[in-house]
This record gives structure tokens, sequence and C-alpha cells, in this order.
């Protein structure tokens, strides 16, 4: 599933691409969809990401909202013919944007611009102080809380596993039992890994791809995720993998604690 990384990717690119320009027209391809209105006339004043959804500003004060979910990705082509798993399309002036998602679970949704809100985002505004006197004393485990979409938008099982090898954090830590100081190193620790992987684009370890049709580059930066067996790059430990969720989860039993 596509993560704050990869969405905040999309919304630069959409933004340098079609911001300003006027919808020509939109077309649904899925029955799923059938509830999304044409927004053919329109022009897209601006795109902002909020969270892990895409938000596409209209001029009407409607915002077309995105949610990729596990296999959605769009797609910018000047022409040629429409990709497979085509879900929905609109036509710009100077080239067409398809939601490509082979296992059709994301959705497009026409609201009033202003609803929708994302919640407590890591990389804007976002108050620590809050965070801790909020969820600070939940017994869930940590992992499972910086992944609470409630508590904290956008972060996925990709960067919360690296989130919290840099910040020598066991990632079955009670929430609880964490100090502030320990909570400050994961904050810290998550704009780093974040910022880093906007930079790379993303990553791509399967379905993920840029506006363009590119992978990312992140994976290469990857230092627990995905890494099961290796040598930790911190303390020379080896990396495991556990179950927490249903998700795999990586990390290093050595210098996490």
């Amino acid at each position: 599933m596509p993560e704050l990384p990869e969405v905040e990717t999309l919304c630069r690119q959409l933004q340098k691409t079609v911001a300003g320009k006027k919808v020509l027209a939109s077309e649904i391809f899925d029955s799923k969809l059938a509830h999304m209105e044409n927004i053919r006339g329109r022009t897209i004043s601006a795109v902002r990401r909020r969270g892990k959804t895409v938000e596409l500003i209209l001029s009407n004060r409607h915002s077309v909202f995105i949610h990729l979910r596990m296999t959605g990705r769009l797609l910018w082509l000047k022409e040629g013919d429409k990709p497979k798993h085509s879900r929905w399309h609109m036509s710009l002036t100077e080239g067409n944007v398809y939601l490509v998602d082979p296992r059709r679970f994301a959705t497009v949704k026409l609201l009033p611009t202003g609803d929708s809100a994302a919640g407590n985002d890591i990389m804007h505004d976002f108050d620590q102080h809050a965070f801790i006197a909020g969820h600070g004393r939940r017994k869930v485990k940590v992992k499972n809380l910086i992944m609470d979409q409630k508590a904290i938008t956008g972060i996925g099982n990709i960067y919360a596993c690296e989130i919290l090898h840099r910040a020598g954090i066991h990632p079955e830590r009670v929430a609880a039992a964490l100090t502030k100081k320990e909570w400050e190193k994961i904050f810290k620790s998550a704009k780093i890994i974040l910022t880093k992987a906007i930079e790379k684009r993303g990553t791509s370890i399967s379905d993920w791809r840029d506006l363009y049709g590119c992978q990312g580059e992140n994976q290469f930066e990857l230092r627990a995720y995905g890494r099961v067996g290796e040598q930790c790059g911190n303390c020379g430990g080896t990396i495991v993998r556990i179950k927490q969720g249903g998700r795999s989860t990586f990390y290093c039993p050595v210098c996490q604690k």
C-alpha cells in the first residue's frame, strides 16, 4: 500500500503537471466507482496530500479525494491506449490521468473542499505534546500505534519498521512504557526517514510507480524492512522477522530495545 512518501511524491508531481488545467472529460470504467460525479469543465486549482489521500482541489469549492489502498496508482499519459486495469480517467489539455488498480480497492470521491480531514500528519504541524498526552498511556504495541491513522496519518508497515529501527525501539514495546525521550527519538526518526523517502520518490518493492510510471529508489535505502537474516547496519546484529497483526515486522533484537 502506498504510504506517506509515495502519496506525497504523487501530489508533488500532480501539482506540477495538472494544477491550473481544465478537465476536458472524466470517465468511469468500473461500476464500483459509479457514484463518482463527472467533473468535466472544472479547473484543478491545486493538489495536496491528506495523510495517504490525494486531494485534487477544484474551482467549484469541491475536491476529488483519491485513496489508492492496496494496488492503486495514478498514471499520466499524453497519448496512447487506456492502460490495463484502468478504473477512472480524466482528460486535460495536455494529457490524461488514469487510476490503475488491479485489485479494485482504491476509492475516488467528490466532496466539499475542507472535508475529510487527515488528522495528525507527522510532516505538517505535528503536535508531539498532544500526541503523547492523548496516546502515550495506551497499552498497545508501539508499532501498531504509529501505524494507527487516527493517531498519526501516513505511516504504514514499511516506514514503521524503518522508523523504529533508526530510533532503536523494539516494535513490541508497549506505548505506555516509553519515555518522553524515546518518543522524541521516534518523532525525529520519522521525519528523517520520511523526508529521505520522499526525496527518493518512494519505495518500489512491488506495485508502486510514480505518476510517470517510474519506480522509486528508496528500496535501496531500507535498513530493516525486508532485510531478514542480514547484518544490522547499526550494531552488526542480525535482522529478524516476526508477525504483528498479520503483517511482517523486521527489526534488530540487539540494538532495538
